[in-house]
């Protein structure tokens, strides 16, 4: 089997066949299934339950040319009181959206290239997050392979910087409700999700040693070292 029969495979083991004959090609729009946005009552407060939580949910963001979206393959949580984390030091301008309370986004720009999604935690007034890591695109996989520059699918989210990208991602989303009426927000679907993962966080240079990622098993769309994907 080629690379793009085998990514097309892996993508549509999630829809009945009914709705895969519905695909004609490898990026094209995934045969939309039923989107639910999330209520803040379902988002677990705690900052490593949401971790686990929102993997298999999914990503949208309804752009002025169309629709993206993404299944969340791949978290990384950081807690209250984590020195790796953007909170740990209290709040401030460009970190207040950190401390909005569960389901807002926060977005930096890392590296000097490259913006960060992440999903706030805990209660008001305390700052913790999830950093969204890897998506396995849905909707809109035509344009965000013209964002990230003609990019492979597997490749397009594979990464929260590629993530970032392909959706079109940057300050103007920082501190968006994302269970409220809007562009960006989170929903869930009927889509399955598989066995899940943890591992240690990826390229940090504190507090190295807990295991706060999370993933989804042997799915080819999360990033990191094939032994942080298995």
């Amino acid at each position: 089997m080629d690379g793009t029969r085998m990514q097309s495979s892996l993508i549509l083991k999630h829809f009945p066949s009914g709705a895969r004959k519905e695909m004609k090609r490898v990026g094209e729009t995934i045969p939309p299934c039923r989107l639910r946005r999330l209520r803040r009552t379902e988002l677990p407060v705690d900052t490593v339950e949401l971790a686990r939580y929102l993997i298999g949910k999914v990503v949208v963001h309804d752009v002025d040319d169309g629709r993206l979206s993404g299944r969340i393959v791949e978290t990384e949580a950081y807690p209250v009181g984590d020195s790796a984390g953007h909170a740990f030091r209290g709040k401030t301008r460009r970190n207040a959206s950190l401390f909005l309370g569960p389901g807002h986004a926060y977005v930096y720009f890392a590296y000097g290239s490259s913006f960060m999604l992440n999903v706030t935690s805990e209660a008001v007034g305390v700052g913790a997050g999830v950093l969204l890591r890897a998506l396995e695109p849905l909707e809109g996989i035509d344009r965000m392979e013209r964002f990230r520059g003609g990019a492979g699918l597997r490749d397009l989210a594979r990464g929260p910087g590629r993530l970032a990208q392909a959706m079109r991602i940057d300050f103007s989303q920082d501190g968006l409700d994302l269970c409220a009426a809007g562009p960006l927000w989170l929903a869930t679907s009927r889509l399955k999700t598989w066995a899940m993962g943890k591992s240690v966080r990826i390229g940090l240079t504190r507090n190295v040693d807990r295991k706060l990622r999370f993933y989804e098993r042997n799915n080819p769309y999360v990033s990191g070292p094939k032994k942080l994907r298995e």
